[in-house]
């Protein structure tokens, strides 16, 4: 039986297909970032906040360097009004560009 005190309310109503759905959209948005590490692309706030689908407020607002799920997020430079961001892949205690 599942314990529905784990689920978050949101969840508990939506079909078998949309929680695939949800799961293989995050899935993407790992790959993208995967993709982003591997070849050291730099993303902006709102390009990172978009990939994290999260406001772009809540990335610049957590400082210089972060994690974010399997990427150490490392704010790099600032282009006019834009700040740029680069991911590196966590890999066990390690990190990979």
């Amino acid at each position: 039986m599942t314990d529905l005190t784990s689920i978050a309310p949101e969840d508990i109503t939506l079909s078998y297909h949309e929680r695939v759905k949800r799961l293989t959209d995050l899935i993407e948005s790992l790959r993208i970032a995967d993709e982003i590490a591997e070849h050291g692309y730099f993303i902006s706030s709102s390009e990172l906040a978009d990939l994290m689908d999260v406001n772009a407020s809540a990335v610049t607002s957590r400082g210089q360097e972060w994690t974010w799920r399997n990427w150490i997020v490392s704010r790099v430079k600032r282009e006019g009004n834009q700040i740029l961001w680069q991911l590196d892949r966590i890999i066990g205690n390690e990190t990979t560009t």
